[in-house]
């Protein structure tokens, strides 16, 4: 059977990318995205590139919009094989130091990469439970590592910001705590580090590409009943490469 996939935050960036890969794997693609002109779009382009997708109006910081989501995709298709959580923001305040965080920045980050999250899954998983065998990814960071980002040798170690690295610290362990939870079932849950990809999230600094960072995602969503659940998996750094573009290994990584 085609699986049902419903990516969050679809429009652009890794979350297309995704969806593209995906959907040239045969899956039926849900592009979710917040702006419907912006997720109307994304659904043009993934069916001029030969991908089935339709664009899904959902809102992970809105109740109504995601129970909204779920219910249709309940009455449409009546099951969801793959759920990925890939919408994310970043933000920071002064020059990003811990001491000058707002409560209202780390507020509005959250709502999205943390609380966002839990309430699609939520909403989503008696959907997910009625799939032969489901997959959940959530689109994770390795700045959400606290051993890559406390370890003097790590690239990341200079890094020191409190609003996005401690969303995903917190998305990491929603993941490890959802896999505990679905440990007896066949679904699996697991977090996926894309690295830094050029996209509007970083003002497209990123070294890895959009494709590059989606092909992680695909892999967790695509995985075999032995596979594993509860890990954050993905782009490694790797120790004495000659410059970052060509530190290109993946691998589970320290939560």
């Amino acid at each position: 059977m085609t699986p049902i996939a419903l990516i969050t935050g679809a429009n652009k960036g890794i979350g297309f990318a995704t969806a593209q890969q995906l959907g040239a794997r045969g899956a039926t693609i849900l592009a979710g995205a917040r702006d419907a002109t912006l997720g109307e779009r994304a659904e043009r382009d993934l069916r001029a590139a030969g991908v089935n997708a339709t664009f899904v109006q959902i809102d992970v910081t809105d109740e109504a919009s995601i129970a909204s989501a779920a219910e249709w995709i309940g009455k449409e298709y009546g099951v969801l094989d793959i759920l990925i959580n890939n919408a994310g923001i970043a933000r920071g305040d002064g020059d990003g130091r811990p001491s000058q965080t707002t409560l209202a920045t780390l507020r509005t980050v959250y709502e999205t990469n943390v609380f966002g999250v839990v309430a699609v899954t939520n909403a989503m998983l008696p959907l997910l439970r009625k799939a032969a065998a489901a997959r959940i990814v959530n689109v994770s960071s390795e700045v959400g590592s606290i051993g890559s980002m406390t370890d003097p040798a790590s690239p990341l170690y200079p890094m020191a910001s409190v609003p996005y690295p401690s969303s995903k610290t917190a998305l990491n362990m929603i993941t490890a705590m959802y896999a505990k939870e679905l440990r007896d079932t066949p679904i699996k849950v697991n977090a996926a580090n894309p690295g830094y990809c050029a996209t509007d999230l970083n003002g497209r600094h990123g070294f890895r590409t959009p494709e590059q960072g989606a092909a992680v995602s695909v892999h967790l969503a695509t995985l075999p009943a032995d596979g594993p659940t509860g890990q954050l998996w993905g782009h490694l750094w790797v120790a004495g490469a000659a410059d970052e573009a060509s530190a290109d290994a993946t691998g589970v990584l320290p939560w």
